[in-house]
């Protein structure tokens, strides 16, 4: 049992290096998709500038059709916690997922330093949003829609992801809801999970029939 157990816990272990890396580079192209188009701001200016300078207003005019062509390809900051980490992986995420005419509504507000890290914030969002993805996919696309709610309550970073499934309400063993998924989405769970318990939080799960929630507290040090 032993050796069972700590096959497992490797398996988690590569499991989820292999998600965060995809975490972090999801983040990143965003970031250098952004920066690119800000380089490039001045060598725009300067072609627009030049066409006014001719007098050729249509010139002016179709380079402004270009660049707003080009501009709808950068992902643009959908929230604004008021916390970075929060807000690279929550915008590369939903990036994500209205990519695959995902509807998101998303009310976040976190404005304060937080004490736990950034590998885990990035582990915890990033598996909650991945499996709502997941789960919302096989919908129509008119049904298809993903609620995200941050905010501090006290000392307490409090999350919910809400997200419309294809499912009834799923069945629970052991206290856990089961899953018919691949192993990297119960491993992802179980990620999860042992990040709460390890930084002292509380994380709860609900199913209804055509909906999944779950709710996640993790305690700050210092609070607000």
């Amino acid at each position: 049992m032993f050796f069972l157990s700590k096959l497992i816990d490797k398996r988690i272990a590569a499991y989820q290096t292999r998600l965060t890396i995809t975490h972090y580079n999801e983040v990143e192209n965003m970031y250098k998709q952004m920066r690119g188009w800000v380089h490039d701001y001045r060598n725009h200016l300067q072609v627009m500038k030049n066409h006014a300078r001719d007098g050729d207003l249509q010139a002016v005019v179709d380079y402004l059709d270009e660049l707003a062509e080009d501009l709808q390809t950068v992902s643009a900051p959908r929230v604004r916690t008021g916390n970075r980490m929060c807000d690279a992986i929550l915008n590369s995420k939903i990036a994500l997922a209205e990519s695959k005419e995902i509807t998101v509504l998303a009310d976040a507000n976190i404005a304060v330093e937080l004490s736990t890290s950034h590998l885990d914030l990035c582990i915890i969002i990033g598996n909650l949003m991945d499996n709502a993805i997941e789960a919302t996919l096989p919908l129509p696309q008119a049904e298809r829609l993903i609620r995200i709610y941050m905010e501090m309550k006290g000392q307490q970073l409090y999350m919910a992801f809400t997200n419309t499934s294809a499912k009834g309400k799923q069945a629970k063993l052991g206290g856990r809801f089961l899953t018919t998924k691949g192993e990297g989405h119960g491993f992802g769970l179980v990620r999860i999970d042992a990040i709460v318990e390890r930084n002292g939080g509380y994380v709860s799960r609900g199913s209804e029939d055509g909906a999944f929630s779950t709710e996640v507290m993790l305690p700050q040090e210092g609070g607000i």
